[in-house]
């Protein structure tokens, strides 16, 4: 489309709009001028002036080698030559989104767009990106600079562990049970599978309740610990229940004098120790009934070998939680003062009204990269259901405005799973609105492993865009939702007769015609879809209008805010959150002070 089409595509970024005076205008290359006309309440999505395309087509004409930077058929944009802004509400957001295109069409960067309008906002903007790409999030962290947000803004990136805020998948619950269904739904479900998960559900849950009853709240490391050995759990707490029960005055004496046969024990227990035994056996004896404690005892009358069998599911998934560096991001130890890393939460986020950016690594490991982010989304779903019945100030003083929930899940087929399909279900009524990205509706499929699942998730995206798609089922996606139209084809036609007739004064006769062919054709064909140049769409919003649109390309050559690299993201959170307590210590300080 020739350098003109190119620098349209790279010296214009969307803007935000929403509240009026929220943004001033700039001339930035990398932040367009602000639209004045925040009382639309919607939007922008696409905004060109009229006639740039027709210059852009006649450079291209020209200069063939030109087109390279965007490929396609530029004449599928050549049919309207005068180009308009494209708006869409933002009551059309909370119907959710789904960006479909191959590689290296434009997706990141359209969500780049949509980021930086969220956040200009002043949404509660969370982004999934399960490769951890780059450039995505130092336009996240430039936007969340540019808009005055820098200190609402978190990094959780499974690749950096050193620089990433931490977080805990299963620290924060609704219900208790929330913490055996995060563990578990990661399990295989098919065939015999399905018994050992119940198992490791009903297990998971019993320690997570004793837990709890501690004073402790559950993580992977301490799941991890009990689930190879449950014993020093039942031993804590039935010494933490039996000082509670009156009806166990003076049991530690008693627990002394206690003879105990391991002949006459069950044969589950004989493989057990000695202090958890006798605990159980003196509660067994006394009568006594707790519904933890009774079912941390039933755990020991399974034969230790026959129970590790029964849990072996679970430990693999554990170890991949637990191991190197990982584990102090999704095990934080709240309690260490050296650790400057922040530890956030999804209600925490919500109350604050912060930007999160989660880079899953996922190109390192896959199946960490799937566990966290189910564990994620189920815990998204989670507050969701706890915003629908408590609304936004449950626990906050005085009345507390609801918030906007974007949340930008790029390459989300490597994310979906049972956990994603209740959030976009049912949460649509507690502000959350999702906006999916993905190459190819097979993904999807091939990911969640069922058309009707699959059919299901799509369903709930009220607006569809759709860049450049390589395959057709894909592309049919759009295009089986369009209406036919007719088309009326003129046909000329034209013949010539000559005579032999000697007398007659004409030698010949010709005779011209047009005929009107009618015909029902489909709007759009999946070819159209297939020629589409870098960074054009088709889109339906508004109820299931089309638009044919096409998008500014961001460039970060020159913007002053945009960081240089992930570290140098990593030093300027550091400089927000370290405080004197993670100095180095200095022998020359005053005693007192060191003490303090």
């Amino acid at each position: 489309m020739g350098r003109p089409h190119q620098r349209a595509h790279t010296s214009r970024v969307f803007a935000t709009v929403g509240r009026p005076g929220a943004l001033p205008r700039r001339n930035d290359a990398a932040i367009c001028r602000a639209p004045s006309r925040t009382a639309r309440g919607g939007c922008l999505l696409f905004h060109f002036e009229a006639g740039v395309l027709g210059k852009a087509l006649e450079v291209f004409s020209s200069d063939s080698s030109v087109a390279a930077g965007v490929g396609g058929d530029p004449a599928i944009h050549g049919v309207e030559p005068d180009e308009a802004e494209i708006w869409m509400g933002l009551e059309d957001r909370v119907g959710h989104t789904l960006v479909l295109g191959t590689t290296r069409v434009g997706k990141t960067r359209l969500a780049e767009l949509l980021i930086a309008q969220d956040i200009r906002r002043g949404e509660v903007v969370i982004v999934f990106d399960p490769k951890g790409d780059v450039d995505l999030l130092r336009r996240v962290f430039a936007e969340a600079e540019r808009a005055g947000r820098g200190g609402e803004f978190f990094m959780f990136h499974l690749g950096h562990p050193e620089i990433s805020a931490r977080y805990n998948p299963v620290g924060s619950f609704s219900r208790i049970t929330e913490v055996a269904t995060r563990i578990a739904g990661q399990l295989p479900s098919e065939g015999q599978s399905a018994a050992f998960k119940e198992f490791v559900w009903r297990f998971v849950n019993v320690m997570a309740r004793a837990l709890v009853a501690l004073g402790r709240k559950p993580d992977y490391q301490e799941i991890n610990r009990y689930a190879s050995d449950v014993e020093p759990l039942l031993i804590d707490y039935f010494e933490y229940w039996l000082d509670r029960e009156p009806s166990a005055s003076g049991w530690r004496e008693d627990l002394r004098s206690l003879a105990i046969d391991k002949k006459n024990l069950d044969k589950g227990l004989q493989s057990r120790g000695a202090r958890a035994v006798s605990l159980v056996e003196y509660a067994r004896r006394k009568k006594l009934y707790d519904p933890i404690a009774h079912a941390l005892a039933s755990t020991l009358n399974y034969e230790k070998s026959h129970f590790d069998k029964l849990v072996a599911s679970l430990l693999p998934l554990m170890e991949k939680l637990t191991t190197g560096r990982t584990a102090s991001l999704l095990s934080p130890e709240l309690d260490d003062p050296t650790d400057w890393r922040p530890v956030f939460d999804w209600t925490s986020v919500i109350h604050l009204g912060g930007i999160v950016y989660v880079g899953l690594d996922a190109l390192s490991d896959y199946e960490v990269a799937a566990a966290v982010g189910n564990s994620m989304f189920a815990d998204l779903t989670s507050v969701a259901g706890s915003l629908y019945k408590f609304g936004a100030g449950r626990g906050l003083p005085g009345e507390v405005t609801p918030r906007r929930i974007a949340i930008h899940a790029d390459e989300f087929n490597e994310l979906i799973g049972d956990e994603f399909i209740p959030l976009l279900n049912k949460a649509g009524g507690a502000g959350f609105q999702v906006t999916a990205y993905t190459q190819t509706w097979s993904d999807v499929e091939a990911r969640i492993g069922s058309p009707a699942k699959a059919g299901q998730i799509a369903g709930n995206f009220n607006t569809l865009i759709m860049l450049r798609v390589k395959e057709v089922a894909t592309a049919e996606l759009l295009t089986s939702q369009l209406p036919e139209v007719h088309v009326v084809s003129t046909v000329v036609s034209s013949s010539v007769s000559d005579t032999n007739d000697p007398v007659d004064f004409a030698d010949f006769a010709s005779r011209n015609e047009d005929r009107i062919a009618p015909e029902t054709v489909r709007m759009l064909e999946p070819t159209d879809l297939v020629q589409l140049p870098k960074g054009e769409a088709f889109a339906l919003i508004h109820g299931g209008q089309l638009h044919k649109i096409r998008m500014p390309l961001p460039s970060a050559s020159s913007d002053a805010l945009m960081p240089t690299s992930l570290a140098a993201i990593g030093e300027t959170l550091r400089a927000r959150l370290d405080g004197p307590w993670n100095q180095p210590e200095n022998d020359s300080e005053p005693e007192d002070r060191r003490d303090v």
